[in-house]
């Protein structure tokens, strides 16, 4: 597969999380960046043909025997090359340099003294910055013709330059928030160095994403699973202005929407697709199969078949359908299926999994090299309205991923409630727009409590918001005491069933954003 523009920086994964945050960071600035995985061969690098490399960090060591290599070949392909600690390592590693266990691990900030102030790659950086260190290993000497250009205390070696050639290592996390002026090192890498300009912008993805799927539709039928959030809609949105009447957008009412989601979805795209928008009451069929199921993998894997046997039996009844259009975006791929490097699955998205082979229907991904802002940014080119693109992320199995145990009418009833309060109250106070993602979670425990001077044993229910930048890594909201007590307050006061609410501080990581 070509590359999406001619200028960009190619990001080669070694196991790390941080590498679709290298992509996201460098796209920010304008460059296109796209990730693939460290055993590319070089002559397909060769032949993608990259204004620059980074070589991301990765959990193992270098002198293993197992690491992942790239081939010393790379380095001659007069490339610019940035490596990123294990990056780092690996340069060393393979120049002839010695890479060592540390006597101990350093995590957490350093200060970066920076001794080649001149160097493009300190362009308008202050020094001394704090940077973010997490390594295991050390550099004990460097390799032939490389030189120190920036070092912290417990890090002598921590910048280094090749003499001659446009190779750089860091120790440090550039990609990340707790970084001063990371992203400007990583500007300076891809503008200064790898001579990139900022032409990657919503409407160059635009043209030539329609391009490249009027190429590879010409005038077949297009099938697209509409769910009314911002991936599916955005990426409908795109194939119907590249390809128009080929494409029939179905949206399946699964049962599992949010408070008149629904409605609202129909009345949206009913107006913008027109003769080709299909509504599909599938919510009996969903429940149905549920009945019983408590197991959150189970559900994924439920919800997920009987998606597939709703677009064949549309998909029979239209006839001639020759594509699918799915609206995944980078973090879908890399917490479902490990693509485009070796980094951990964690959990299953039924967007992701085997659709297209079941249903014989080749697949359309146009979003799936696109993070989420990007994703909007795209949408609002394209002049979808802002109630479709503001909205947070919601899971492809709806609510059954937010209902801890069986999921039943009456629960779906009590969780469906419960959120639109939350969702309500968080626009009044004008905080929906300060949080990634917010929702509520129906635990299968009930408590005791007291209302009316009667004794209840009712349900309890979590409040969950979080603040993220891309949803790899999230924070809990810290949001007013005032108004979670408002919220809480409401919910056990008019859903009936609901008389304890909690809410959620985790992290991700450790925690995932969903319960499930």
């Amino acid at each position: 597969m070509e590359s999406l523009a001619k200028e960009f920086v190619l990001v080669l994964d070694f196991g790390s999380q941080y590498s679709q945050l290298i992509a996201r960071r460098i796209r920010e600035f304008g460059v296109y960046s796209e990730i693939r995985p460290f055993h590319t061969s070089v002559s397909q690098i060769r032949k993608l043909a990259p204004s620059g490399i980074v070589l991301s960090g990765g959990p193992s060591s270098v002198y293993n025997n197992d690491a992942p290599l790239i081939s010393k070949e790379l380095f001659d392909l007069n490339i610019p090359i940035l490596g990123i600690c294990y990056g780092l390592q690996m340069i060393c590693h393979l120049l002839d340099g010695k890479v060592t266990k540390a006597d101990q691990r350093e995590y957490g900030h350093a200060v970066l003294n920076i001794i080649a102030p001149a160097d493009p790659l300190f362009e308008h950086i202050k020094s001394p910055l704090r940077v973010w260190m997490s390594h295991g290993d050390r550099i004990e000497s460097l390799p032939p013709k490389f030189s120190t250009i920036g070092r912290t205390t417990n890090s002598p070696f921590c910048v280094i330059k090749h003499k001659t050639r446009n190779i750089y290592g860091l120790q440090f996390h550039p990609e990340v928030a707790h970084t001063e002026q990371g992203e400007q090192i990583l500007k300076n890498f891809a503008h200064r160095i790898a001579g990139c300009s900022s032409d990657w912008t919503p409407q160059s993805f635009i043209q030539s994403s329609i391009s490249q799927i009027r190429t590879q539709v010409g005038k077949g039928k297009v099938i697209c699973g509409l769910s009314g959030g911002v991936d599916s809609s955005v990426a409908a949105a795109l194939v119907s202005h590249a390809i128009g009447e080929q494409l029939i957008c179905v949206f399946v009412d699964n049962g599992l929407l949010r408070s008149g989601e629904a409605e609202q979805v129909r009345r949206v795209f009913k107006d913008t697709f027109q003769h080709n928008f299909r509504y599909v009451d599938a919510g009996k069929n969903f429940l149905s199969r549920l009945k019983g199921v408590t197991d959150p993998e189970l559900k994924r894997k439920i919800i997920g078949d009987e998606f597939i046997k709703t677009f064949e039996t549309i998909a029979h009844e239209i006839t001639d359908v020759d594509f699918l259009v799915q609206g995944t975006l980078y973090p879908d791929v890399i917490e479902s299926v490990s693509t485009k490097g070796p980094s951990a699955v964690i959990k299953s998205h039924h967007n992701v999994g085997g659709l297209p082979e079941k249903m014989n229907l080749k697949l359309i991904e146009p979003l799936r090299d696109l993070f989420k802002d990007e994703a909007r940014r795209v949408g609002r080119e394209l002049n979808l309205p802002d109630v479709i693109i503001e909205r947070h992320p919601f899971p492809g199995p709806g609510l059954a991923v937010r209902i801890i145990g069986e999921i039943t009418a009456e629960r779906l009833a009590l969780v469906r409630q419960a959120d639109k309060i939350f969702i309500d109250e968080l626009h009044s106070a004008g905080l929906y727009q300060t949080v990634w993602q917010a929702f509520t979670v129906l635990l299968p425990i009930q408590t005791v409590g007291v209302m009316g001077d009667e004794r209840t044993y009712e349900s309890v229910l979590a409040l969950r918001a979080v603040t993220s930048e891309d949803a790899m890594t999230a924070d809990w909201a810290k949001l007013p005491q005032e108004f979670l007590g408002k919220v809480a307050n409401r919910i056990i006061n008019e859903v009936r069933g609901i008389n304890r609410v909690v809410y959620d501080i985790s992290s991700k990581p450790p925690s995932t954003i969903e319960w499930e």
